[in-house]
């Protein structure tokens, strides 16, 4: 793990020293040091963010604050291997913070209430475990939306796949998404009525996508998705970023990450909407994302619990959340962030926020991910042989499967 220290110490001067004894009283204060586990990518931003911090409690604590890298998807298993050795505040995901609790390395927040008022029902949803409020969200931006050329299409084109398909075909061009990853291949389930969902063991799945009692049935979404895997407008791809800075891709399936480089690629046509809607068996069905939400926690065993919990707090604000989408270009949480004019401005945190009215968090175990790969890129190819059906109660058995697969 690299580590950096953030801003140095506070304290008094040694030509102090000789002050008065009242002075000296008056100027003593706590020495507090916190370490900060976030990515490598969050250290000029938590640099800036903690010397702000120790200037405004200076008359309060000596306070030193250190960063330690660490990816947001191994803190889990970095916690709660060792948790009292675990860093006083940490960057988490929502669909790690149920584990983390569980396993006693997550304090439960302080103003509950605070959290609850500042920052969107959805994200309050997700640090919430057992009715308890364990995490403090800074983002609110971790699903897929769509980004399109304006030079080919319209803001009533990107409403409608089939009409993102057609004028792709008709100009040789392409709309590029990833069936290879179940998480993108939800995007077809989500508002079907089929669901996918984690077990109340924690560990395997249940899921109907191969129903036949469903209003729609499992068929029913594979034949439209076979459909639109035959058009001459789609493409399944993982690189879309290269068939954009080639010309041949105008409308893709992305999250806020690949935001900057799209829209240097688009230039003044960049555009940015939520998912449209695909035609399923006559039915128009809109089209979902897995949304998912950063976090910080308070290890229960800080030294310096109560400073740890100040310091979350300070860096889960609503200044803090719109410093953060200047600095690294993320969606906020906190309700008013997301309503200044800078955010509004972005065509991309618009865009995922108005597709979060059609999403879920990802609750999901293990058997899921190769089980969905195989049938996103079998139904992108139309190499299924047989009958669909067949193949599709094989899929959902091996999903659904009570041990690893």
């Amino acid at each position: 793990m690299a580590v950096s220290m953030l801003t140095g110490c506070s304290g008094r001067p040694d030509n102090a020293k000789n002050n008065s004894a009242a002075d000296d009283s008056k100027k003593k204060t706590e020495k507090v040091e916190l370490t900060v586990w976030a990515g490598a990518e969050d250290r000029e931003y938590l640099k800036k963010v903690a010397d702000n911090f120790i200037k405004e409690h200076s008359s309060e604590a000596d306070i030193s604050i250190i960063h330690k890298d660490m990816v947001e998807g191994e803190c889990r298993s970095n916690l709660l291997g060792n948790v009292l050795k675990g860093a006083d505040v940490y960057t988490t995901t929502d669909g790690d913070i149920s584990a983390i609790a569980a396993g006693g390395a997550a304090d439960p927040v302080k103003n509950a209430d605070t959290v609850k008022n500042e920052n969107l029902a959805s994200a309050v949803k997700a640090v919430t475990v057992n009715n308890t409020i364990y995490g403090y969200p800074i983002t609110a931006d971790n699903g897929y939306f769509l980004y399109y050329n304006k030079k080919y299409l319209k803001a009533s084109d990107v409403k409608s796949l089939d009409r993102i398909l057609s004028i792709a075909a008709k100009n040789n061009k392409k709309f590029a998404m990833d069936w290879t990853s179940g998480w993108y291949l939800y995007a077809f389930y989500g508002q079907t009525g089929l669901k996918v969902k984690l077990n109340k063991d924690g560990v395997t799945n249940s899921c109907n996508w191969n129903s036949t009692q469903n209003q729609i049935k499992g068929t029913d979404v594979a034949n439209s998705l076979i459909r639109i895997g035959k058009n001459k407008g789609f493409e399944n791809t993982t690189d879309w970023l290269t068939g954009i800075k080639k010309g041949k891709v105008i409308a893709c399936v992305s999250g806020i990450w690949d935001e900057a480089a799209i829209k240097k690629m688009y230039g003044k046509n960049y555009a940015a909407a939520m998912l449209p809607a695909y035609n399923c068996n006559g039915k128009k069905v809109q089209m979902s994302t897995y949304f998912g939400y950063k976090m910080l926690g308070v290890n229960p065993y800080s030294k310096n619990k109560e400073w740890a919990h100040k310091l979350a707090q300070y860096i889960s604000n609503e200044d803090n959340q719109k410093l953060r989408f200047e600095m690294r270009g993320q969606g906020p949480s906190n309700i008013k962030a997301g309503n200044a004019d800078e955010i509004k401005k972005s065509q991309a945190v618009q865009a995922i926020l108005a597709q979060q009215t059609y999403s879920e968090l990802q609750r999901l175990g293990g058997n899921f991910w190769t089980p969905s790969s195989n049938l996103g890129k079998a139904l992108a190819n139309n190499s299924i042989s047989g009958n669909l059906q067949n193949y599709l109660d094989k899929i959902v058995k091996q999903i659904n499967a009570s041990t690893v697969q």
